[in-house]
């Protein structure tokens, strides 16, 4: 693309025609704060953060959807650019509820740092009549504060562009204007599929998941209670950025020691229920293989996912595999065969997950997912649920020596590890599922076509001598193009499809930790994340679910064979219409 020359605060700099200001400026290391924008998904320049001074130009300019122009001079360090900002942020605090101490985002809120650039104090604000909002903390995975909410509508972009959901949007106009669901109804009584995609691109506090580490805290202190924790594959590589370090570091070996200083009984990898995973849901597409369909066969991991299909397209329940996620795989297992082997009662037996996404809360509480009797999985928490519980603990993460997962149910293959990114499902289970059918080892281990972060993609390969349609969507609003426009419609029939709730996968959960919207804006940050899953993959010896000593002994001794009745008692769960969406 032609570059043109402009100029910032005086100075001559070239960028690509068709750059907006803010763009340009980023791309000179030149900061311009934003609130509401979003790139490619809220580029609406409604908070005026971003104001500029444009030469010629009588009004200032919103730098994130203003193009530059050659010769164009700009400005973003005047004083009467400090002064529009200011008054911005006096404004949006006249309305804001100020209980920094006690919010979640308390020292990672955007406006609350912007105030701080800025010199805002607490009392430099402006009165008025000021509008109170009921709490609502109806869903089973989130809280929201409207008190809090600056109307960036960041969240109604995630919801309506990103997952094509839509429960929550500007309701009433003016000063009334808030942000809601139809007729104001609770965010429990509407079809939200608890993906948590809201949350992280929430600026403020004014969304945010529901904390249960109090219930964690209680399990640890309670004698009568062994208490399990596992760690999703996605973790080891976010977990460090709520510490401050760099995107994409793996922090497993910090996470595990400072999960044991906690007091936790048994620190496991929910990795190695991932490989049982693959085997199941291997097995399952063998079957239908064998069986001629029905097609295709939906993963089922994602429980955001499985919510949408459950509310917004129940005709396909019959196409969505019957494994449980990892998480629920592994509950069932430390409930039954680790209960059986360590002469421990189920009942005392308190299992937590450590989740890169918020439905999983909603998935703890699904029917059909109790394989001992009693819920696999007690209490599923975020990984900045996690953090909070690091830092309240007061230990000193980024000082910690590595330390390893308790064995048996801390060794993984590599395609476990790679879960977490989009595409990895399929990868992992094409691994297995080739070697199955065609009775020996196949190279090479990777299947590239599903790496990437292309919201859907799509590749054929010949499995035992049959060509074999696979497609990849990671995020609702692509997961409904693929099923309406491809599916559907008969332009294309596929065999096996794994579907993510969130983009990029697990490795951008509505469990993760927040960044601001400038690394979301200007940083790959999902391809940071996934990278450092990929490179442990290659790290590992075994890298075939099939091959794990974990997987050969617990089918030998305790499930029998995928797909066997035990296996499916244990491992498998069943789905039901949700609700009827019109």
């Amino acid at each position: 693309m032609k570059e043109i020359e402009i100029f910032i605060n005086g100075k001559s700099y070239y960028a690509p025609a068709g750059m907006t200001i803010l763009e340009a400026a980023r791309l000179h290391n030149i900061e311009i704060p934003t609130l509401c924008f979003l790139k490619e998904i809220n580029e609406i320049g409604a908070c005026r953060i971003c104001v500029v001074e444009v030469e010629g130009i009588k009004n200032l300019v919103t730098a994130c959807v203003y193009p530059i122009q050659t010769g164009m001079k700009i400005k973003t360090n005047s004083q009467r650019v400090f002064k529009s900002r200011k008054l911005t942020l006096k404004l949006i605090l006249s309305t804001h509820e100020r209980k920094c101490l006690s919010c979640l985002r308390n020292g990672n809120c955007e406006l609350q740092r912007l105030c701080k650039e800025f010199n805002v104090d607490d009392e430099d604000y402006y009165n008025g009549e000021n509008k109170e909002y009921a709490f609502d903390d109806s869903a089973v995975h989130m809280v929201r504060n409207n008190n809090k909410c600056i109307l960036c509508k960041r969240c109604v972009a995630a919801c309506e562009k990103c997952q094509a959901i839509s429960v929550i949007g500007a309701n009433e106009r003016g000063f009334n204007t808030h942000i809601g669901s139809a007729y104001d109804l609770s965010l429990g009584e509407v079809a939200c599929i608890s993906c948590g995609q809201c949350i992280v691109v929430c600026p403020t506090g004014a969304i945010h998941e529901k904390d249960q580490t109090d219930l964690v805290w209680q399990a640890l202190e309670n004698k009568d209670k062994f208490v399990v924790v596992q760690t999703a594959p996605s973790i080891r590589v976010t977990l460090g950025e709520a510490f401050g370090m760099p995107i994409g570091s793996n922090v497993e070996g910090k996470m595990v020691a400072s999960l044991r200083k906690l007091g936790f009984d048994k620190i496991f990898d929910t990795n190695v229920a991932a490989d049982f995973t693959i085997m199941e849901e291997a097995h399952e597409f063998i079957e239908r293989i064998k069986n001629n369909g029905p097609f295709p066969l939906f993963t089922s991991c994602s429980p955001g996912w499985v919510k949408y299909c459950e509310s917004y397209h129940p005709e396909l329940i019959k196409n969505l595999s019957s494994c449980k996620s990892p998480q629920q795989m592994f509950g069932a297992l430390t409930k039954t065969w680790y209960a059986k082997k360590m002469n421990l009662n189920p009942a005392d037996i308190f299992v937590v997950g450590i989740m890169p996404c918020t439905a999983k809360k909603f998935e703890v509480t699904r029917e059909d997912e109790a394989a001992a009797g009693f819920p696999d999985v007690d209490v599923a928490l975020t990984t900045r649920e996690l953090a909070r519980m690091i830092e309240r603990g007061g230990i000193k993460f980024k000082e910690l020596t590595d330390a390893k997962f308790d064995h048996p149910l801390g060794e993984a293959t590599g395609a476990g590890y790679i879960f977490g990114a989009t595409g990895g499902v399929m990868e992992a289970a094409l691994r297995t599922a080739v070697e199955k059918l065609a009775s020996q080892k196949v190279t090479p281990l990777s299947f590239k076509e599903v790496r990437g972060m292309k919201g859907i993609k799509e590749a054929s390969y010949n499995l035992g001598g049959q060509k074999i349609n696979i497609a990849v969507a990671s995020g609702i609003g692509n997961a409904k193009r693929l099923i309406e426009e491809k599916i559907q419609t008969g332009e294309k029939t596929y065999h096996f499809v794994e579907i993510m709730g969130c983009p990029g996968g697990c490795i951008n959960g509505g469990g993760q930790p927040v960044q601001p919207a400038s690394v979301r804006n200007f940083v790959d940050l999902n391809s940071l994340r996934a990278q450092a899953l990929y490179s442990e993959d290659e790290r590992k010896v075994l890298r075939r679910s099939h091959e794990s000593p974990v997987v050969k002994r617990l089918y030998e001794e305790f499930l029998v064979a995928p797909g066997s009745d035990k296996a499916h008692a244990l491992l498998h769960t069943s789905y039901h219409q949700a609700m009827e969406v019109k």
